[in-house]
């Protein structure tokens, strides 16, 4: 199965794919399939290591999906912590030189090609105390108990539509994609046309508090996303995850008008994405890589957490962990994969 799911095959075709997806509107991010070619990538170079194999397969997977984080969202760091907090939910000293290693190299090859930048542009969002912890316990909320619900949905997606819907994917799956599309298109209709995409530029806007994002974008793009993982188009959830955080920050900050959008919005980010990964450290860190702004430090470690415990009341089990059980057993009956 390993062989199957980190082939340089599988990894040309997460690629084209995303390319496609992106192309056609869908509402998904290129970190995902970046940290399974990354893991492809250093898995095929397993075969020409003189290590002990087993252990060096693992290191080398974890340390091409570390790059992949790294290189995407030029974020070293953060890649490190997402190896470590929830691809491999433990820390050896094994392979811990391969992963920092990986991360060096993706991180110099991504600086020459792009130069040094900030994913989001480096903002200069402040809260006072007054303003400021309101905004830590409400966005730390709602990002939790909304992150928590999308991490339900998404589950509910993966592991099947009832009814109807369910036997039109598995009949007809062309036709339920062009019904996913036409969902989306609606979607994206409400929304102004803000929900197409990574979110990238949407985000950017909230962040620099230049205006043309709507009030309903956070929610729309919450709803968008799902279908596109219901239609089965490859993409991640990272970039939309922090899309809809700064739109779910945006509507706050309209309940808190003493304190800056920008900075709700930063918190709403953190908040979310903590909610959905469930890994409230790695959500503190790449926010804080994204924007640049380390001024905003304790107030995004605090709705971090808040948001992780939130989560977890609506979603007991982390959805990366969750997905890769429910995948397991549909892979267990392959004849290929019982050789």
């Amino acid at each position: 199965m390993r062989d199957h799911l980190l082939s340089l095959r599988n990894a040309a075709g997460k690629i084209f794919l995303t390319i496609v997806g992106l192309l056609s509107g869908a509402s998904i991010g290129r970190e995902g399939p970046t940290v399974q070619i990354g893991a492809s990538i250093m898995y095929s170079l397993s075969r020409f290591s003189s290590f002990p194999h087993e252990s060096m397969k693992r290191g080398l997977i974890l340390a091409g999906g570390a790059a992949g984080i790294a290189a995407a969202f030029n974020a070293p760091l953060a890649g490190v912590v997402f190896a470590i907090e929830e691809m491999s939910r433990s820390f050896s000293q094994r392979t811990s030189g391969i992963v920092i290693t990986a991360v060096i190299v993706a991180g110099i090859v991504s600086y020459a090609m792009l130069g040094n930048y900030a994913y989001f542009g480096q903002t200069a969002a402040r809260l006072d105390v007054a303003s400021g912890w309101s905004a830590v316990i409400l966005c730390g909320t709602v990002g939790g108990l909304f992150g928590g619900g999308f991490s339900r949905l998404l589950l509910a997606t993966g592991a099947g539509l009832g009814g109807p819907l369910a036997a039109l994917r598995r009949t007809r799956p062309v036709v339920f994609a062009g019904m996913c599309g036409l969902v989306i298109a609606v979607l994206g209709w409400l929304s102004e046309g803000t929900i197409y995409g990574t979110g990238y530029s949407e985000t950017r806007r909230i962040l620099q508090e230049a205006g043309g994002v709507p009030l309903g974008f956070g929610v729309l793009k919450l709803l968008a996303t799902v279908v596109s993982y219901a239609s089965g188009i490859p993409g991640g959830i990272f970039s939309p995850s922090l899309a809809v955080g700064a739109g779910l920050g945006q509507n706050i900050a309209t309940l808190l008008p003493a304190a800056p959008v920008a900075a709700v919005a930063v918190l709403g980010m953190v908040a979310y994405f903590s909610g959905v990964v469930q890994a409230p450290i790695t959500a503190f860190v790449i926010v804080i890589e994204m924007t640049r702004d380390s001024d905003m430090a304790l107030p995004l470690m605090a709705t971090s957490l808040i948001a992780y415990g939130f989560s977890r009341l609506v979603c007991p089990q982390p959805i990366y962990k969750a997905l890769s059980k429910s995948f397991r057993p549909r892979r267990a009956h392959a004849p290929q994969d019982a050789a």
